[in-house]
């Protein structure tokens, strides 16, 4: 090699170094996909987490709301949703929602969980095993589907639940966290949903609510004492929820990271104040402020921060919080009576009001120190440049989960009905849920 041509090599590297670690060359390159253990670490503890919402949080949290004589009835169904939704998820429901990019629904690329091996991981996770992903999300499904037999305890049929298990996990929920979650037509268009106001809480409360219409009152309602048997349980199921909620929140940022750790702040904030203000509230209006509304008040801010906890900063956490407190309040007090429907647990009020609310108030508040990066959701990259659209973009979120949510639960409702019937006979409702259904009962 001459001189000269030793000389043009050098000052080719030296250019094509140069513009390598340019910014413009630096923001094209895309991260290889490689698992980090300490992201594979709080994913595996938030998974864990978020599954000890539905067993033993929300069976107790449920089981102390009920009457004695539906207590085991009522521990039954979260007990069977988690087993039932974890296989039939594993299945297929990861599946469709999570693979192919479909914009209405996903692919059967991942059937069986074909192809998943030790070391896959998925395009929408990038530092975390793929088996991981899978399960952490199957836990959300689980639980959705759970909150929603709240709003029918005391009267649905066991076997019916076990069906609405199935029909609605595919129906519903399969189809919506495609849409939110898993490349489908909502995020696209821009609306963002970190944890699942829209995925999980409105549509568990909008479902709940049919459920609560189409299945009638309990007997006795309005007439009769229908107050929960011991509010201890439902304490500590609050507790249980409150502390796993850092998993569903925290681990919604898919890493062991500030936005996580943000989120969890916001989280704890958000519960806190509405708590503080469900209790204000009711000692205003009411004389005294009572055990029962101030777990409501928490688990409403729980529900209502999820689809802002990884978008907003803590001060701002603390405004949903109170803003949730009155709307929710209002909605259990005030608008129930107001329709006479039998939400026997308040799903579609706290859960349904809390995620319209806190999905709303995702696109108000949402600030850029909490909204960078490559995985940036086009709902939020808008937001940081100005777009107005962003509250429009939220709202269609919630008009098209109501709408399928709400249509959708109707139908499979109807259909169940067809097969078996969907509420216990009067002398079962009477006898109670637990000998009539299972042949057990507390002593």
């Amino acid at each position: 090699m001459t001189r000269a041509s030793y000389r043009l090599t050098v000052a080719v590297c030296t250019v094509a170094t140069a513009f390598a670690a340019s910014p413009a060359f630096a923001q094209t390159a895309q991260p290889a996909a490689k698992i980090d253990g300490a992201d594979t670490a709080w994913m595996i503890a938030a998974t864990g987490l978020v599954l000890m919402m539905t067993i033993p949080g929300l069976a107790l949290f449920y089981a102390g709301m009920v009457r004695k004589k539906n207590v085991l009835a009522t521990m039954a169904q979260s007990l069977a949703a988690t087993f039932l939704v974890s296989i039939l998820w594993a299945v297929l429901g990861y599946s469709l929602t999570f693979t192919g990019d479909g914009a209405f629904i996903g692919s059967v690329e991942r059937i069986f969980l074909r192809g998943m091996t030790l070391d896959s991981i998925s395009p929408l996770a990038k530092t975390i095993p793929e088996s991981l992903f899978m399960i952490y999300q199957m836990t959300f499904a689980v639980i959705t589907v759970a909150l929603v037999a709240g709003s029918v305890a005391d009267r649905l049929r066991f076997s019916a639940f076990l069906l609405f298990c199935v029909f609605w996990l595919f129906l519903v929920y399969v189809p919506i966290a495609h849409w939110v979650w898993g490349g489908g037509f909502l995020g696209t268009y821009g609306t963002i949903d970190f944890a699942g106001g829209l995925v999980v809480h409105l549509n568990a409360g909008i479902a709940g609510l049919v459920a609560a219409l189409v299945i009638g009152k309990r007997r006795g309602y309005g007439s009769e004492n229908l107050s929960p048997h011991d509010l201890a349980l439902a304490v500590i199921g609050t507790g249980l929820l409150w502390v796993g909620w850092f998993g569903f929140n925290g681990g919604s940022a898919l890493g062991a990271n500030s936005r996580a750790a943000m989120a969890i702040v916001s989280t704890h904030l958000a519960a806190s104040a509405c708590a503080f203000v469900w209790m204000a509230l009711e000692w205003w209006t009411r004389g005294k402020p009572s055990v029962l509304g101030m777990i409501s008040g928490a688990v409403a801010g729980l529900g209502t921060i999820t689809p802002a906890s990884g978008y907003v900063m803590p001060m701002q956490a603390v405004l949903i919080g109170i803003v949730a407190g009155s709307i929710c309040f209002w909605a259990c007090t005030w608008l129930k009576m107001k329709f006479g429907y039998d939400d026997s647990l308040d799903v579609f009020g706290v859960h349904g009001v809390g995620g319209f609310t806190g999905t709303l108030l995702a696109g108000v508040f949402a600030v850029a120190a909490l909204s960078v990066g490559p995985d940036t959701p086009k709902g939020i990259a808008g937001l940081l440049e100005g777009n107005p659209q962003q509250v429009v973009a939220q709202a269609f979120g919630i008009a098209v989960t109501l709408v399928w949510s709400g249509v959708l639960t109707y139908v499979i409702l109807k259909v169940i009905e067809a097969i078996v019937p969907l509420r216990v006979r009067s002398e079962d409702e009477v006898m109670g849920l637990d000998v009539s259904q299972h042949g057990e009962a507390l002593q």
